[in-house]
């Protein structure tokens, strides 16, 4: 009778884990976080090419690093402000990422390389880098880089 009562016991203890596991992936708000980069990039690059700065603000990660000499994008608001620096400063992003295919260049951290807007056909030369992280709260934007500065 014992045995039973300890086979019993185990199923109802794996339960309780199980359970419990559950429970932790759907109070725990980055469970879910998409991990997917095709599918995060899909959604940033529509968000860009529609000029949607509200969409892209909530993709992005602050402090916002920029190239040499430029002050970070401290949060938000900032962003927002300075949004035309960003996309279309040295390079016009919307146009850029139609056709742009991100690179992966780590563990957790693509890159989107476009050429200068005056040049917009010479992609033999796209010095204006666009960086993403996989954060804890899913993939996000994190900088921007003029790799010849």
């Amino acid at each position: 009778m014992s045995e039973v009562n300890s086979s019993a016991s185990i199923r109802v203890i794996r339960g309780q884990i199980c359970l419990a596991g559950i429970l932790i992936l759907l109070l725990s708000p980055d469970a879910f976080a998409d991990s997917d980069f095709p599918t995060f990039w899909q959604k940033f690059k529509s968000a860009v090419v529609a000029g949607d700065r509200e969409v892209i603000g909530e993709m992005a990660k602050f402090p916002l690093s920029m190239p040499y000499g430029v002050r970070a994008v401290r949060d938000k608001q900032e962003f927002l402000r300075r949004y035309d620096e960003i996309f279309k400063g040295e390079a016009n992003a919307a146009e850029c990422f139609v056709s742009s295919k991100p690179q992966q260049e780590a563990a957790g951290r693509f890159e989107v390389y476009c050429p200068f807007k005056n040049t917009p056909n010479d992609w033999e030369n796209t010095p204006i880098r666009f960086e993403f992280e996989l954060t804890k709260s899913g993939w996000k934007f994190v900088g921007l880089d003029n790799i010849n500065e």
